[in-house]
């Protein structure tokens, strides 16, 4: 591939990244109001479709840890078209499935894409930009991925009522060529050195992600009993064990590296970031179910008022670098990690007699603070990482990102589900979205403390902090 003669704009790399990143988002909630139409479609069982859903998950869970070595031995751009061009095929696939079968297999394609697709994206974003613009470029990148799970399911139950559920892989296909001839024309080629491939690091790392996140999804979702969900988890935690091991005595270069934690900065980016995500991973999900239970809407008007999250999140990215520079990664941690805290959780008390302008107003400044949050989070994890070390860190990064938020949504769903046991009754009130709410917020608040850790100064060359 020829590479281009000029370097493209800092915020046109970063909304060529944020295409792929709102695709592969999009993808994960859109297929949640579809099921049942897809179901009778294709003659199955409406409760075997969540196969569809947890075939991509699996598939990310194997492919994140993997890509930054791919990245690095067949160059970041060269990749990352690729993970396009798998995204769009299995789209593609997707829309003409024939039977449950055929739709899983064509799931398993596309978050084989979407698993490179996101990290390596994020990888060419590094590699495009100075440490200085990075404040500014992870905001722009990040606004479309965190509009994805908000739209999902409106947008998935307004095609399938008014077209039909295929259109929804259908739209995917645009979108992606879209950014397949921008990274063409606008995004050079990078690559660093590349060791041999970590294939036992590979399937121990794959086994593990697959068994956690299986057991989370199934667990959650009452598909498994209790004993097999905790067989499973275990099952996953066993292997995990194996996989650090390895890491630390088999092998110089693991496929995900422990020794990425070193690195006081992108540590707690991690540890923190992790739980912080948790707490808000779990709003797509618990939003548009209280509105439609609670509220009795239907998935379409759900989506509208949950819009208001994604317009936070969009004023946000004018107001990131300013935040940043004027308090610093470590205050802004503390104290809008705090305060995001008590926002998530005082979403459980919205009732239907609320004004819709309250509603609103609490909705969007969740998705500002949340959003200042992960835009600080995705930008600091990098500031003091080397060149050598980016491709490492993206993948591991994306790896506990992933993992992060499919575990905030299989605790907010195994808190509603329990709940409502313990009351005998099938749906969830108003009392049980108020403490699931409350849970989520701890979550997120419980970040701040550990984001102490850092200095005062920490990241002021990427943030400009003043003082």
């Amino acid at each position: 591939m020829p590479v281009p003669a000029r370097r493209a704009s800092p915020r046109l790399v970063a909304l060529i990244v944020a295409s792929g990143l709102f695709m592969e988002q999009l993808d994960g909630t859109v297929l949640a109001t579809a099921l049942p139409d897809m179901a009778a479609s294709l003659g199955a069982d409406v409760l075997h479709m969540s196969t569809a859903l947890t075939a991509y998950l699996l598939s990310l869970a194997v492919f994140i840890p993997v890509s930054g070595q791919v990245a690095d031995r067949f160059g970041s751009r060269r990749v990352f078209c690729g993970a396009i061009i798998l995204f769009i095929a299995g789209s593609a696939l997707c829309a003409q499935a024939w039977s449950l079968e055929s739709l899983v297999v064509a799931r398993i394609i596309q978050g084989i894409g979407g698993a490179l697709m996101v990290p390596v994206g994020r990888l060419v974003m590094l590699r495009s930009v100075t440490k200085r613009e990075l404040v500014d470029d992870t905001a722009w990148m990040l606004v479309p991925g965190m509009a994805g799970p908000v739209l999902g399911p409106p947008i998935g139950g307004w095609i399938t009522t008014n077209l039909s559920w295929r259109w929804i892989f259908y739209v995917n296909i645009p979108v992606g060529l879209i950014g397949l001839l921008a990274v063409l024309r606008y995004i050079a080629e990078v690559r660093e050195p590349a060791p041999p491939f970590d294939w036992r690091g590979i399937v121990l790392s794959g086994t593990a992600l697959c068994l956690l996140m299986l057991g989370l999804e199934t667990g959650s979702r009452g598909q498994l009993s209790a004993g097999w969900a905790g067989l499973v988890l275990g099952g996953g935690v066993l292997a995990g064990a194996l996989y650090l091991l390895h890491a630390r005595i088999t092998t110089i270069r693991p496929v995900l590296d422990p020794a990425l934690m070193r690195v006081r900065t992108f540590a707690v980016s991690v540890v923190s970031g992790t739980l912080f995500r948790v707490g808000f991973g779990s709003l797509p999900f618990l939003l548009p179910m209280l509105m439609q239970i609670g509220f009795g809407v239907s998935a379409e008007r759900s989506g509208f008022i949950t819009f208001a999250a994604a317009g936070g999140a969009v004023l946000m990215k004018a107001t990131a670098a300013p935040f940043l520079r004027r308090l610093g990664f470590r205050r802004t941690f503390l104290w809008v990690g705090l305060l995001s805290g008590l926002l998530l959780a005082a979403c459980g008390l919205i009732r239907p007699d609320w004004p819709a302008p309250v509603i609103y107003a609490l909705l969007l400044v969740c998705g500002f603070v949340s959003s200042l949050q992960f835009t600080g989070y995705n930008t600091i994890a990098y500031a003091d990482l080397t060149p050598a070390q980016m491709s490492g860190g993206a993948s591991f990064y994306a790896t506990f990102q992933q993992f992060a938020l499919t575990l905030g949504i299989a605790v907010a769903a195994a808190a509603l589900s329990a709940l409502t046991a313990l009351r005998h009754q099938p749906l969830p009130d108003f009392t049980d979205f108020t403490l699931v709410f409350a849970l989520m917020g701890s979550f997120a608040a419980l970040s701040a403390p550990l984001a102490a850790r850092l200095p005062h100064d920490a990241g002021a060359d990427v943030s400009g902090q003043r003082g």
